[in-house]
């Protein structure tokens, strides 16, 4: 809205933005005021009944007519509505529904005539000719008829010249298209079917006026169409179903939810202006309107007092939105559904079910629950509000016990954390408090049942024997006796109110240097102690002992001994090093330095004295020692040169013990020529390189295993010699053909052209050349004088491809046969016997010339490809 600026000679819109009040001249000079655009006016009800107005436009705008005069007079065409002086127009009587009076006639608003003095020659100032511009406004959902005349656009040239009308657009020839359209003479524009104003609420289109040549007659001009809204659309909720909550015992007016529906008819009217309302409530307890909802936002509070969650947990409520400001009559409604939990507050404190509990536990138990505390909350379970906390108040000053909440039944487990003794406490009395995790709501009290007692009795059992002292230390110098005694290692019975004998007996004693007496525990060595010992650590010996009554069941407990040994003086020192290397020629760095190490320990140890032996006379002139500090000392050459060799030179070494001990050692000093450097040269250390006994031992035993080899190799041939002289085979060497190579291609006759005596392939008949044999004189290679084992048969007509398999089964006969000759002899495989249909081996032998066919060669198989190529050639064989 805005002030208009002063109006220009063309007759103009009042009010653009809201295109409520057209002014148009007429080209006889009369002024109208026409309503254009339902959709401006604002619907109200008071005393007067419906009235239509434009919202502050009349303290706003002031009307004049195209002369600027600001007498302007209004009328209604319409005997339904009235228009004040000031430009409202309203209702002379009620009005069900608009679009009935739009669609019954056009609704139009007529100016007076007036005719204004100009300084033409008649008196009067001729007005430019113009458009006149009815309003257009259209109710949504008409039902027609269509097409259904809407407003007449004529230029007031139409009776001079014939004008054809007009119109484009969105709407009409642009998407969506056909909705309007003109009558191209008349100038009457219609709309040709309903609108939907949720679909598009206002249309702008031109309308153009041309002559029959097409020449413009007029400018163009800019038709607004509004859709008038109608109440065709129900309220939406944005959800079906609405979660809230509010904590139970919450004051009137707590605020709980909100449900939204919105309306797609106009907000700025009654058809979209959508109010609340609560239908039901489910449950009505503890009564039926515990909630409100605000009719304009649709929050829902409370409204009164009493919600509790024990006793309803969640509420039903049915929510009604009404557009048409709720007015169940001509609005449109629809529902939603409001779940409302309520809740939990900690206003129920925890009860424990009884006042006293008990209970009973063993004695030296730990992690033992001695009795479960049952308690009962009626808040939400598993929540802060409802797990509980359990306090031991009084009857516990030791802290032998706890209570653990379990966090599934929320019971309390009364634990031992702590042993106790039954010769000391027999029973407890507890006092135990529970409360919860969260604090108690304001204003609500403990409960007295949130204390009850706990009586615990202590069952007596059969305790072990307990040492004293454990582990015990004693004192004592090593290498003590055999047989002497270190202490009494005795234990003691805790159960005081039973009479009891203890025994002993050794657990541990991993060098077996200790004995225990089974009555009294007295300990006595049965061997030397000894500090050096690899049993000994950190000059502690420890020992484990087993303590065990008289009870049932028999009870024991350990005690360990530990033994610490004071070292004394029975260790002599140990050269270090035990080799050497000096170069053949006195230098200043020719000298070796030397240390020694001792077992014993201070004061029995360093500092060390090194000397050389008087015996040989030797060492002392060629070699002498120099000290360098407590326990170091320098060996090096007395003499300018010395040939180069090993030289084992003694020396005595004794430590500073009380008595000292002295030890004499051998240090091996290798003698070489040494380069400018001082660093024995490879030629010198090999001179001077020598065998030790080690080396010599190690090199005569290889010696030894390698000619018992030589040796036993040959006596492995000597006996394989005699023994193929003692088994000669059953033909000649050279005649044997079954270590041979055979050429099959040489030219020649084939096995004709060999001197073989095939009859040794043949088995004999008789056997008495090998019955009648001396005894101890048999050649291998004959057939054992037993029952034969039984071999397969051939059968009298073999095929071709049973061959392979009739070998490989005489092959595996022969191998199972006891009685079969050895391996390297001939084996039968078939033996025929006499009248045999298959003929005698020994007709290989024949000269006969006679022909035969061997052409059933070719079928026997790849293995006698060879005799089918020999035999079965043909005559050109």
């Amino acid at each position: 809205e805005k002030e208009l600026g002063p109006p220009t000679p063309t007759c103009i819109p009042v009010q653009e933005q809201i295109s409520s009040l057209f002014c148009q001249r007429r080209q006889s000079g009369e002024s109208e005021l026409t309503a254009e655009g339902m959709r401006y006016f604002k619907i109200r009800r008071d005393g007067c009944g419906l009235i239509l107005s434009l919202p502050d436009v009349s303290r706003i705008l002031k009307f004049e007519d195209c002369q600027r005069s600001r007498e302007v007079g209004f009328f209604s065409s319409d005997p339904n509505f009235g228009v004040r002086p000031d430009g409202t127009v309203y209702a002379e009587q009620e009005v069900a529904n608009l679009s009935e009076v739009w669609e019954s006639q056009p609704r139009i608003i007529k100016f007076p005539r007036k005719h204004q003095r100009g300084s033409s020659s008649n008196g009067l100032r001729r007005q430019k000719r113009d458009w006149v511009i009815p309003p257009i406004n259209v109710p949504e959902n008409s039902r027609g008829p269509f097409p259904h005349m809407l407003v007449r656009i004529r230029s007031d040239q139409d009776k001079d010249v014939g004008i054809r009308y007009s119109i484009t657009g969105a709407g009409a020839d642009q998407p969506p298209s056909g909705i309007y359209n003109i009558d191209p003479i008349s100038g009457n524009m219609f709309v040709t079917q309903p609108l939907d104003r949720e679909e598009r609420a206002s249309f702008h289109l031109r309308a153009h006026a041309v002559d029959m040549n097409g020449n413009q007659v007029e400018n163009p001009i800019d038709l607004y169409i509004y859709v008038i809204d109608m109440n065709d659309n129900r309220p939406e909720f944005q959800n079906q179903v609405y979660n809230g909550s509010v904590a139970e015992g919450s004051k009137p007016g707590s605020s709980v939810m909100q449900v939204t529906a919105t309306d797609s008819d106009d907000s700025t009217t009654a058809n979209g202006m959508v109010r609340y309302r609560i239908l039901s409530q489910t449950p009505h307890s503890p009564i039926p309107n515990m909630f409100t909802i605000n009719s304009e936002t649709g929050d829902i509070v409370t409204v009164a007092a009493g919600l509790d969650r024990e006793k309803v947990s969640q509420y039903t409520i049915i929510v009604q939105a009404t557009d048409m400001e709720g007015n169940l009559n001509f609005g449109l409604s629809n529902t939603a559904t409001a779940l409302i939990s309520i809740t939990d507050i900690n206003d129920n404190p925890p009860e424990l079910t009884v006042r006293t509990f008990s209970g009973e536990v063993p004695e030296n138990k730990v992690n033992v629950v001695v009795t479960n505390l049952t308690v009962v909350d009626r808040d939400q379970p598993h929540s802060p509000n409802w797990n509980a906390v359990y306090r031991i108040v009084s009857g516990d000053p030791s802290g032998h016990f706890t209570i653990r909440t379990n966090p599934i039944t929320n019971e309390g487990m009364l634990t031992v954390v702590k042993p106790v003794d039954f010769e000391m406490n027999r029973a407890f009395m507890l006092t135990v408090v529970v409360s919860n995790q969260a604090h108690l709501a304001s204003g609500i009290q403990s409960s007295l049942q949130s204390t009850a007692g706990v009586t615990i009795s202590v069952q007596d059992v059969n305790e072990p024997p307990v040492f004293p002292v454990n582990p015990k230390m004693i004192r004592f110098e090593e290498g003590v006796p055999a047989g002497t005694t270190l202490t009494v290692f005795a234990a003691q019975d805790p159960d005081h109110f039973v009479h009891q004998s203890v025994r002993y007996s050794k657990l541990s004693d991993p060098a077996n240097w200790l004995k225990i007496n089974r009555t009294n525990g007295q300990i006595t060595t049965m061997a030397l102690l000894d500090r050096e010992s690899m049993y000994v650590k950190n000059n502690v010996y420890e020992a484990t002992f087993l303590a065990f009554d008289s009870g049932s069941p028999q009870a024991s407990g350990t005690g360990t001994l530990q033994i610490y040994l004071i070292d004394v003086n029975d260790n002599a020192p140990v050269l270090i090093p035990r080799e050497a290397q000096v170069c053949e020629r006195a230098r200043p760095n020719s000298k070796v330095n030397i240390t020694a190490s001792d077992a014993d320990a201070d004061p029995n140890v360093g500092p060390f004295v090194f000397e050389l032996p008087s015996f040989p006379a030797s060492v002392r002139r060629n070699w002498t020692i120099s000290r360098l500090s407590g326990d170091y000392a320098q060996l090096r050459l007395r003499i300018p040169y010395l040939e180069a060799g090993v030289y084992e030179i003694p020396i005595i070494v004794s430590d500073s013990g009380n008595p000292p001990l002295t030890n004499r050692s051998v240090i091996r000093v290798k003698v070489c020529p040494c380069d400018d450097n001082g660093d024995c040269s490879a030629t010198g250390a090999v001179a001077a390189a020598g065998l030790g006994t080690g080396a010599i031992i190690a090199i005569l035993i290889c010696i030894i295993i390698l000619l018992s080899m030589v040796l036993l190799f040959v006596v492995w041939m000597k006996r394989r010699e005699k023994e193929r002289q003692a088994k000669p085979l059953l033909i000649d060497p050279e005649d044997d053909v079954r270590d041979n190579i055979l050429k099959y291609d040489e030219e020649g006759g084939g096995e004709e052209d060999q001197d073989y005596d095939l009859s040794q392939l043949q088995q004999p008949e008789s056997l008495e050349h090998i019955i009648n044999k001396p005894s101890g004189v048999r050649r291998v290679d004959e057939r054992p004088v037993i029952a034969e084992s039984q071999y397969p048969v051939r059968p009298s007509l073999p095929h071709p491809g049973d061959i392979g398999d009739f070998i490989n089964d005489g092959l595996r006969a022969a191998d199972n046969d006891p009685t079969a000759p050895p391996y390297d002899s001939l084996l039968v495989f078939d033996y025929e016997g006499s009248g045999s249909t298959a003929g005698s081996v020994s007709s290989l032998n024949s000269t006969s010339s006679g022909d035969q066919d061997y052409d059933y060669l070719n079928d026997w198989g790849p293995r006698f490809k060879k005799l089918a190529d020999l035999y079965g050639g043909g005559d050109d064989d």
